[in-house]
C-alpha cells in the first residue's frame, strides 16, 4: 500500500516579523527607522513543508500552534500551498512562537526568540501519523521539541521501524543544550543531517567542513550535508565527498534559503535522483528563495526550478 505522504515535516512553526534595512541611529528618544517590515510564516518545519508541497510532494506537517491569530495565519498559509495540516496540534495554553528577524543589506540576519519557542510538544505520541510517509524531516534538531534525547530517539525508532527515510536539519540551541554524545544512540538512525557551517563547528569543534563531516559520520550518521551559505555546501558519506558551489545571486533576503535547499534535495532524492543531480536542483531552490523577502515568497513550483537550471548551467564539482 502506498504511504499517505511523501514527506512529513516535524518541528516548530513560528511567525517571523522581518525587519529589513534597520538603521541603528534613533530618530527620537524611542524611535528607529527601517527600510521595511513584514510578517511571514516561518520555522524550519513550515518552510520545508511549504517548499516541498510546491515542488509536488504529498506533504504533511506535525507541529504545535496556539489558538491565536498567528496560528490561524500559519495554518491558512500552509493549506493554501498544498500542505496537509491535519497533524497540527493546537492549544490555547501555548501561544504561537513569534521571532523578530533583522535582515542586513547583504541578506544576512539576526533573530530574537522568546519563551514561547521553548515549548516541547511530543511528536513521538503521533507515530502512526508521521510513519505513514516515505520520508520524515526533523526540523531544528537540538531545539524544541528535538532538544530532548528521549523524544529524538522515540521519533527516530518509530521512523526506522517503518523504513522511513530520515533527514535532520539542525539549529544552534536557544534554551536547552545537547551534545552529539548525548544523542549518540540516535544519530545512527539519521540518513541525512544538514547543519550549516556555524552549527557544524559548534557541534564538532571543527571549522573545516571535511573534518566536521567526519565527526558526524563517526557518530553513525549516513550522509552529511554542510551548508556554507554563499560558498555552496559540502557533501560527504563513506563512499564519496564533494563541494557543491552556490549560484551567484543578488540576494534580497536569505531567510529560509537553507530550508528551500533541503526541500529541493528531498524532492529529488524521493524521485530517484543521484546525489549530484539532487544537489544541483536543491541549489537552485535555495538560490530562488533569496530573490524575495520571506522564506516562501519566491519559490512557486518545480517547473520554475527546472527553468532556472536550464538558464544557469553549472559544474557541481568545483
Amino acid at each position: 500500500m502506498d504511504s499517505k505522504f511523501d514527506l512529513v515535516c516535524i518541528g516548530m512553526a513560528i511567525m517571523d516579523s522581518i525587519i529589513r534595512g534597520f538603521d541603528p541611529e534613533p530618530v527620537s528618544v524611542r524611535g528607529y527607522r527601517a527600510e521595511s517590515g513584514s510578517l511571514n510564516v516561518g520555522g524550519d518545519a513550515v518552510n520545508e513543508a511549504r517548499a516541498a508541497a510546491k515542488l509536488g510532494l504529498r506533504t504533511g506537517i506535525l507541529c504545535s500552534l496556539g489558538t491565536d491569530p498567528a496560528g490561524d495565519i500559519i495554518c491558512d498559509e500552509l493549506a493554501s500551498n498544498g500542505v496537509d495540516t491535519s497533524l497540527i496540534i493546537r492549544s490555547a495554553e501555548h501561544p504561537t512562537p513569534i521571532t523578530t528577524i533583522f535582515v542586513t543589506e547583504d541578506g544576512n540576519r539576526k533573530s530574537i526568540t522568546n519563551m514561547s519557542h521553548k515549548y516541547n510538544f511530543h511528536p513521538e505520541q503521533y507515530c502512526s501519523a508521521f510513519t505513514d510517509s516515505r520520508a520524515v524531516i526533523l526540523g531544528s534538531l537540538f531545539r524544541a521539541p528535538f532538544n530532548d534525547p528521549d523524544v529524538i530517539r522515540q521519533v527516530l525508532l518509530a521512523a526506522k521501524e517503518q523504513n522511513v527515510l530520515v533527514f535532520a536539519d539542525t539549529k544552534l540551541p536557544n534554551f536547552r543544550k545537547l551534545t552529539l554524545d548525548e544523542i549518540s544512540d540516535s544519530l545512527s538512525m539519521i540518513d541525512y543531517i544538514t547543519p550549516n557551517e556555524d552549527e557544524a563547528f559548534y557541534y564538532t569543534g571543527h571549522e573545516d567542513p571535511e573534518a566536521a563531516a567526519e565527526v558526524f559520520l563517526g557518530h553513525g550518521v549516513k550522509n552529511v550535508i554542510i551548508k556554507l551559505g554563499s560558498k555552496g555546501c559540502y557533501f560527504r558519506n563513506n563512499e564519496e565527498s564533494f563541494m557543491i558551489p552556490a549560484y551567484r545571486m543578488d540576494v534580497v533576503d536569505a531567510t529560509g534559503a537553507g530550508d528551500n535547499f533541503i526541500a529541493g534535495f528531498i524532492s529529488e532524492i524521493l524521485r530517484g535522483s543521484k546525489h549530484e543531480s539532487a544537489f544541483r536542483f536543491a541549489n537552485a531552490c535555495g538560490a530562488i528563495c533569496t530573490t524575495k523577502i520571506g522564506a516562501g515568497a519566491a519559490l512557486r513550483r518545480r517547473e520554475q526550478v527546472i527553468e532556472f537550471l536550464e538558464a544557469n548551467p553549472s559544474d557541481i564539482r568545483k
